[in-house]
């Protein structure tokens, strides 16, 4: 008789499937609660303890890691040297194997899960049940999820077997889910241990969210994944409310927005558009700040994306719906502002929790044949404990508060950056320039007459003097910058010149 191996955590559908396998003439040998629950729906089973008689013992930790079983797993069928050795041995094929794992995942994912209960729910046995299996796909079929149970039982009750293309596509499912199972477990134990960055390996796993329309362009496939422990303050852990899918650069731009709005701890919004802000407003309430953003660069903000940390109101809403944007991302929306925001019926409506906006962490790029790795460029530097007046002139008390206010935007503009500003909102945005001097002209063009008066920020060093003359010539009256330069002297001795405030932070902010 053939024989099947059957134990799950996951016991969805699994009664059903054990019966189907009895239809068969299959017979089943199952572990613990599994076999208790298919007792129960009255599906003759066999025990672990009954095929290698040997007892479960010290807690459930050691039972399938037997010869009996693995024989029966391992053994090829087309190997006569191997049947031979299964003969001798009293070793069962089993050509069946429904298996899934203890729930690390899950438990890892509740706050109070201590180190030791984690440790207790990483599956031995179930892995290395699924490896064998899988890697004798030529005769064994091995199943893991439990979305695979009815083509199984289709091809067993149409052919009496299931087929070498299916059993090959079921092992490598395998292989993922116990490469992804392990890829998490060795991420929580290096952060338990607090590793360096630089290990010997770097492994991470995604779990899939979301198959995408299209990537950046149309003739682009894309596929959205999920980390399984994504921070709740992520587009990947994003209520959607309302509106179309999110599309591949809608994902990328919302989370540029979402970095941004982090750095604000009143009422803050911001419009994005291509991974750049385009205004940047703070205020006494949250529609202020959505008023100064906008006003910031009401051209730009079309077709683009407005987050803000603070509910949207019915006032606001009304303003956000006289604009085509793609996206607004808010920690909530009242329910009148929701009745005016849905009549638009492609709008995108993200709720997001906030809680934990202010944890940084590890973020990856891929490069043609590897990843890049780094931590996030998350300083907290409200108190500038590193900043240093560099000019004759000191910043007043209104310039040092909108100082900060653009070196937090310009620090999420495509370097080469320059942002000007004031202390409420920004003004001008010169971004992603391959010089610096040509960043400058841009953002204060931008800005016009209201440069008059306002604030720069530089994400780095000036290389020449150039573009303090250009903005002095222009009214800036106070620059930032994180200094540097062989020729920071010619930049500070220009400043003084024109009656420029500036200050050095000591730390740059690229953003290729």
């Amino acid at each position: 008789m053939t024989r099947a191996l059957i134990s799950v955590s996951d016991k969805t559908n699994i009664v059903d499937f054990a019966q189907a396998l009895v239809r068969q003439n299959i017979e089943i040998i199952s572990t613990g609660g599994t076999k208790k629950v298919l007792d129960e729906a009255g599906i003759p089973t066999l025990s672990i303890e009954e095929v290698t008689g040997f007892p479960e013992m010290m807690d459930g930790r050691v039972k399938t890691l037997h010869p009996l079983i693995h024989g029966g797993l391992l053994g090829r069928r087309d190997l006569d040297t191997h049947l031979s050795a299964m003969a001798d041995h009293d070793i069962t094929p089993i050509d069946f194997v429904c298996v899934n794992l203890y729930p690390f995942k899950e438990t890892i994912a509740r706050p109070e899960t201590t180190r030791e209960e984690a440790i207790e729910q990483i599956d031995i046995g179930g892995p290395s049940m699924l490896r064998s299996a899988a890697k004798n796909h030529a005769a064994v079929t091995v199943i893991v999820d439990t979305d695979d149970y009815d083509q199984v039982i289709k091809e067993l009750e149409e052919n009496g077997q299931t087929s070498l293309k299916t059993r090959q596509r079921l092992a490598a499912k395998v292989f993922r889910h116990t490469a992804a199972y392990d890829a998490l477990i060795a991420e929580y134990l290096t952060e338990q241990v607090e590793e360096e960055t630089q290990l010997d390996s770097y492994t991470q796993t995604y779990d899939l969210k979301q198959t995408l329309r299209y990537g950046e362009n149309s003739h682009q496939s894309a596929v959205f994944y999920e980390s399984p422990r994504a921070n709740s303050f992520s587009i990947a852990k994003a209520k959607q409310l309302h509106g179309k899918e999110l599309s591949y650069n809608n994902i990328k731009d919302a989370d540029a927005s979402i970095r941004i709005i982090r750095e604000f701890d009143g009422p803050a919004a911001v419009a994005l558009k291509h991974m750049n802000p385009c205004g940047i407003g703070i205020g006494e309430s949250i529609e202020e700040a959505f008023d100064r953003a906008y006003d910031a660069d009401p051209v730009s903000i079309f077709g683009g994306i407005v987050t803000v940390n603070d509910t949207v109101t019915a006032d606001l809403a009304e303003k956000l719906s006289k604009i085509f944007l793609e996206i607004v991302i808010a920690p909530g929306f009242s329910e009148d502002a929701l009745k005016v925001l849905t009549k638009k019926k492609n709008i995108r409506l993200l709720e997001l929790d906030f809680s934990e906006a202010r944890q940084g962490g590890k973020e990856s790029v891929t490069v043609l044949g590897g990843l890049l790795v780094q931590d996030q460029d998350w300083v907290n530097e409200e108190d500038a404990p590193e900043w240093s007046v560099v000019t004759d002139k000191a910043p007043t008390d209104s310039q040092m508060r909108a100082l900060k206010l653009n070196w937090k935007a310009v620090k999420h503009v495509k370097s080469n950056a320059i942002v000007v500003g004031n202390d409420k909102q920004t003004l001008g945005i010169g971004a992603g320039q391959m010089n610096r001097v040509g960043a400058v002209k841009i953002a204060i063009e931008q800005a016009g007459e209201q440069a008059e008066g306002a604030v720069m920020a530089s994400d780095a060093f000036f290389p020449m003097d150039d573009s303090v003359e250009y903005a002095a010539e222009h009214g800036i009256k106070a620059i930032i910058q994180p200094g540097g330069s062989i020729k920071d002297q010619a930049s500070i001795d220009k400043a003084n010149e024109y009656g420029i405030a500036m200050v050095f932070t000591g730390m740059r902010h690229f953003r290729h």
